[in-house]
C-alpha cells in the first residue's frame, strides 16, 4: 500500500527506516533480531520491503533500537514545525486496519494515533502491551470491540476508556460499518520502556 501523497510504498519506507536505525546503532541483523525477539529472516525481509510488521512487532523493534514507533513511521516530507498534514501522516498497516501517527517529534510527553477499521479488521491476531503508560482509547465513528485483559468492551461513537498500556489489549471490528478511533498515550510508551531498560532514546 502506498502512503497518502507519496509514491513510496509504506512497507518499503518502514524497512528503510529500520535498517537506518539499526546501522546507526551499530547492530547486525542477528543482534537486532535477537533483541526484538524476531527471526533474522523476518527482519531481512522487513528491511527489504518484502513484508510488513504487526503493531506489536513494530513496538518491539522500536524498543530494541531505543526509539519510539513514531521514529520508524515518520514521514520524510518537510512540513511546518507543529503542523502535520494529512497527506504526510506516517501510517502502519494492521490486520485490515490502518493506524495513523498524529504526533511526531519534538512532542515528547504523549503519543497520539488515529485508527481506521474496516469491517472484520483488527490490530492483529494477538493482544499486545507497550510500556506502562496511561492510555486513553476513544471511538470517533462506528463501533469496535476492545479486548482488555480478560474483559471485552463494545464501544460506540463517543465512548472512551482508560487503562494502563501494560495490560494486554487488542481492537477489532466485527460489525458491518467502518470505525474510526484515537489512542492517546502518556508518556510515549516505547520511550518509557527504553528508559526503564536503561537504553537511551534517539531523536534524529
Amino acid at each position: 500500500m502506498k502512503t497518502k501523497g507519496s509514491d513510496v510504498d509504506a512497507t518499503e519506507q518502514l524497512g528503510i527506516r529500520v535498517a537506518e536505525f539499526r546501522q546507526l546503532r551499530g547492530l547486525s541483523l542477528r543482534q537486532l533480531a535477537a533483541s526484538a525477539g524476531v527471526s533474522v529472516s523476518f527482519l531481512s525481509q522487513l528491511e527489504n520491503g518484502r513484508t510488513n510488521a504487526s503493531i506489536a512487532t513494530l513496538r518491539k523493534l522500536a524498543t530494541a533500537l531505543g526509539i519510539t514507533p513514531v521514529h520508524l513511521l515518520e514521514s520524510r516530507s518537510t512540513h511546518t514545525a507543529g503542523v502535520l498534514k494529512a497527506s504526510d501522516r506516517p501510517t502502519i498497516e494492521l490486520d485490515g486496519a490502518t493506524k495513523y501517527v498524529l504526533s511526531t517529534p519534538p512532542v515528547r510527553s504523549l503519543e497520539v494515533y488515529a485508527g481506521h477499521f474496516s469491517p472484520g479488521s483488527s490490530t492483529g491476531p494477538d493482544a499486545y502491551i507497550h510500556g506502562d503508560a496511561q492510555e486513553m482509547f476513544i471511538v470517533t465513528r462506528g463501533r469496535v470491540v476492545l479486548q482488555l485483559g480478560d474483559n471485552e468492551y463494545t464501544l460506540s461513537e463517543g465512548d472512551s476508556i482508560e487503562y494502563r498500556s501494560s495490560v494486554p489489549h487488542r481492537v477489532y471490528n466485527p460489525f458491518k460499518q467502518k470505525a474510526e478511533v484515537l489512542w492517546i498515550n502518556t508518556p510515549p510508551t516505547s520511550e518509557a520502556v527504553a528508559v526503564s531498560n536503561g537504553a537511551s532514546s534517539l531523536h534524529p
